[in-house]
């Protein structure tokens, strides 16, 4: 199964792409730039929903939804926010079709339903919830106001990719009103902590925290913090954003509270969201030429047990010993399958429970019974080990959090050595073209500068990371004084 498999140093992006499919993830659909996401690949959605969910409550945050279409108007009331989604917007004119008459079978739009007002189908949803604050904030004793959305979103893209870039994507989106500016970027930054021990945490994806610059932050944001992650292939990918909106959006919108004193004042916001992009982080991070590498705390089925026999006796005494076992390991919390399918050989389970990821297989033959034992194999390094049955479930539950671990620090490895200082631009271009990575290179804070190497080389400055050290240097490109180094990379 996994041998049809494009291999990573041949063809990453066509690697990627099979994988996804064949590991029963996602699919292309009829509609255009849209993906179908199968129940595997939802399994793994849903688990990362459950754990970002738990945490944003923990937060005290709670969960509303808001409509799917925003007005014209109101769209484009922030300024910079609709101009920055402008291009990628979807627009419904009319509200109804009608019978072709010059084509039987057919439907026309009826051009006397057209709509007062065109919608914009939502891109993101700031403006028709800063629309909605408005009669939910009257005093501060209405802030601060910590609302999150978990919706879909269409943004329409040219060139997609399933998982990293899709005309429509789920999503949640955080939207948050505050009484001073300082709670806001608090808050700001609290998400993208948030986000960062997410991604360490569950997905066992080393991040950097940092900050946009002016020409990468969202629009309608004062600021954006970012964390990111790199990519099996040397290339970055932006894995969650939190931004520190200000007070455009209240005073696009008209949002003001009266403050302790009485006095009217317009609060602070912030918006901060994660989306499918993440499942597209996920494969690329950990997986092999094999298939999906799944970290278990991710992973929808941890275990998969399969009986090797050639009788149904054998296979009734096996059952009878997997039952057990299946019994102690979900008492442990542990997700497992027992695929007893009779339709399907054990080698062509094994193929396919490795090409989706399943962090442990179990594999229980007449011989294993006899000797009180189980044959256990890695997916994350593929080793094999036989083990005795006594205490088997305590022993897989601290594998599994081995396994977790060993990804987190694979994964940590591989990107703190791409991560390369250069001082000049021959080097910066040698390295993007060759070990490729984060690139850590003094830039003079130029807009102009930025976009000139971006043009050159594709590579665009992914953060300036929060834990830098201000050091005097020259930028690497025009040479002009620079402030302290950021990270360039090519990116998804």
């Amino acid at each position: 199964m996994s041998k049809n498999l494009t291999t990573r140093s041949d063809d990453y992006s066509k690697w990627y792409n099979e994988l996804v499919v064949k590991a029963d993830l996602a699919e292309n659909s009829g509609v255009r730039g849209c993906m179908v996401i199968k129940p595997y690949g939802y399994a793994i959605w849903e688990k990362m929903q459950e754990e970002l969910d738990r945490m944003f409550k923990e937060t005290g945050h709670q969960n509303a939804y808001f409509p799917l279409f925003v007005p014209k108007s109101m769209f484009e009331a922030e300024e910079k926010n609709a101009e920055g989604f402008a291009k990628e917007c979807a627009i419904v004119t009319h509200y109804r079709l009608k019978n072709d008459p010059d084509n039987p079978g057919k439907l026309m739009v009826d051009p006397n339903a057209k709509l007062e007002e065109e919608l914009i189908v939502r891109p993101t949803s700031e403006a028709i919830i800063w629309s909605t604050y408005k009669g939910w904030v009257q005093s501060y004793r209405d802030l601060p106001l910590l609302i999150n959305q978990w919706a879909n979103v269409v943004r329409w893209e040219m060139r997609t990719r399933l998982f990293l870039r899709t005309a429509e994507f789920l999503w949640q989106e955080g939207h948050t009103a505050h009484a001073t500016r300082s709670e806001a970027i608090e808050e700001s930054e609290k998400m993208m902590h948030v986000y960062a021990a997410f991604a360490e945490n569950f997905m066992a994806i080393p991040v950097i925290k940092g900050l946009k610059t002016e020409t990468e932050r969202f629009a309608g944001a004062e600021e954006t913090y970012c964390i990111e992650a790199l990519m099996q292939d040397g290339k970055a990918l932006q894995a969650g954003t939190s931004h520190f909106l200000g007070q455009n959006f209240a005073k696009a919108f008209d949002v003001k509270f009266a403050n302790a004193e009485g006095k009217q004042e317009h609060v602070w916001g912030t918006s901060w969201g994660v989306s499918t992009r993440l499942m597209g982080a996920l494969v690329m991070t950990h997986s092999d030429d094999k298939g999906l590498v799944l970290p278990p705390n991710l992973a929808p089925i941890q275990v998969v047990i399969v009986p090797i026999y050639k009788t149904e006796e054998q296979l009734v005494e096996i059952t009878a010993a997997v039952t057990i076992l299946v019994s102690q390991l979900r008492g442990l919390k542990i997700a497992v399958k027992y695929d007893d399918r009779t339709t399907q050989k054990p080698g062509f389970k094994f193929a396919e429970w490795e090409l989706k990821g399943v962090p442990v297989r179990i594999a229980v033959g007449p011989n294993d019974l006899e000797n009180g034992t189980f044959e256990i194999a890695r997916r994350d390094n593929l080793t094999k080990e036989t083990v005795n049955k006594d205490g088997i479930a305590i022993y897989i539950q601290k594998l599994l959090e081995q396994i977790q671990t060993d990804l987190f620090d694979n994964a940590l490895n591989y990107r703190d050595t791409h991560i390369t200082e250069v001082n000049s631009f021959e080097e910066f271009v040698a390295i993007l073209d060759g070990k490729g990575g984060f690139v850590s290179a003094h830039w003079d804070g130029t807009a102009a500068t930025e976009e000139k190497i971006k043009n050159l080389t594709k590579a665009t400055i992914r953060c300036i990371p929060l834990d830098r050290i201000k050091q005097p240097g020259s930028c690497v490109l025009t040479g002009n004084s620079s402030v302290g180094r950021v990270l360039f990379a090519k990116a998804y």
